[in-house]
């Protein structure tokens, strides 16, 4: 502050000066002005070595309280101005979300297929021509047709298998659930079509779970034969020739390690053939392994719960996530980035939204 200026006065206007200012940039201004390294209060602060004790002690007293109200000053005009500029661009920008697209003829700007939904377009296809049908369930569950009607009564240890979002008991003393396999429809497309069936499903299931290959909500796709006098080998048949026709492979190796699922026996993992070389996956050549799916003999309990006799049925069931097998053909490295909702992830891994899903599986009831 300068010689024989009036500190009062000097705060009235330069308070003004703050709250005058019209946009952030000028408010800036008013900032370096007051308090940059040449501001008329940090000057005014430098002069205190010239006074004397007593006048020293006062005057920074008073400067410091001035800096403190200039601060809260400036901090507070700031806010407002961001405040109002943030209203001005969302009433210059906002969208009139009834209006139909405009016309644009930029490549990015073309409608992309997800690469979940072109998955499932994919193997519905494949599949249709080995004469499957589709068939859907709840997405919401109850605990028998999830776990007791698949082979896991209550104190069954493999519930423990799977980590499930378990809802609050119902008024009718039903525990349900969103459904933690698409196994859950098994035995309902059995008691809904009877036998002989090919039924292929795919939906929605959820897990407590999630990492770069988990996430709480993915899908699966199980697939469901139950015919007289079925074997492994129709089994290994069947994935053999999906696997072949889904990477697009002439030839496929294919390991069945045996495993086990309270649904299925006997039960197996299989692990399709793969090579790493250079940092580079390849499916179908090489000597190392990969595991995709997991598959078995429909177990003669599950037949029994869904109104079909084990001693003339026989059945063989598979299952695999549907992201997993997108994320193998199409390269993808992280199962969560599916759920993004990310423009950008999707124009690279997108596909043409040309041509549409086939209609021609049809579809059996819940």
């Amino acid at each position: 502050m300068t010689a024989g200026r009036d500190l009062a006065l000097w705060r009235r206007e330069s308070l003004e000066a703050v709250e005058s200012a019209p946009d952030l940039a000028a408010l800036d201004a008013v900032r370096i002005a007051l308090l940059g390294r040449k501001g008329s209060l940090t000057e005014a602060l430098k002069g205190l070595a010239a006074l004397s004790p007593d006048e020293k002690r006062a005057q920074g007293v008073a400067l410091n309280a001035l800096r403190d109200e200039f601060e809260q000053a400036l901090r507070r005009r700031q806010h407002d101005l961001a405040e109002a500029e943030l209203e001005r661009r969302l009433s210059a920008e906002k969208v009139d979300v009834t209006l139909s697209v405009a016309p644009r003829d930029a490549p990015e700007a073309q409608g992309m297929r997800h690469p979940l939904t072109q998955a499932m377009a994919e193997i519905a296809e494949i599949f249709a021509g080995m004469g499957f049908r589709l068939a859907e369930g709840p997405d919401i569950e109850d605990d028998d047709y999830n776990f007791t009607r698949l082979n896991m009564p209550p104190d069954h240890p493999a519930r423990q298998m799977q980590d499930s979002f378990y809802l609050p008991l119902g008024a009718d003393g039903v525990q349900r659930l969103p459904r933690t396999h698409t196994s859950a429809v098994q035995v309902r497309a059995m008691l809904a079509q009877g036998a002989p069936m090919r039924t292929l499903i795919m939906g929605r299931v959820f897990r407590c779970d999630y990492d770069i290959t988990h996430t709480p909500m993915f899908h699966q796709v199980e697939g469901l034969v139950i015919e007289d006098g079925i074997h492994m080998g129709h089994l290994k048949g069947c994935l053999t020739e999906f696997l072949r026709a889904y990477f697009g492979l002439d030839q496929v190796r294919l390991r069945f390690r045996p495993s086990f699922f309270p649904f299925t026996e006997p039960s197996a993992e299989i692990d399709i053939a793969c090579s790493r070389r250079e940092g580079v996956l390849r499916l179908g050549e090489g000597e190392d392994w990969l595991e995709i799916l997991g598959c078995g003999m429909v177990h003669s309990r599950v037949l029994q719960a869904g109104g079909l006799d084990p001693l003339r049925w026989r059945g063989f069931a598979f299952g695999a996530g549907v992201e997993r097998l997108a994320m193998l053909k199409y390269g993808i490295p992280d199962l969560r980035t599916f759920f993004d909702s990310d423009l950008r992830w999707l124009r690279h891994y997108g596909l043409p939204a040309s041509g549409a899903p086939s209609a021609a599986m049809g579809f059996v009831g819940r």
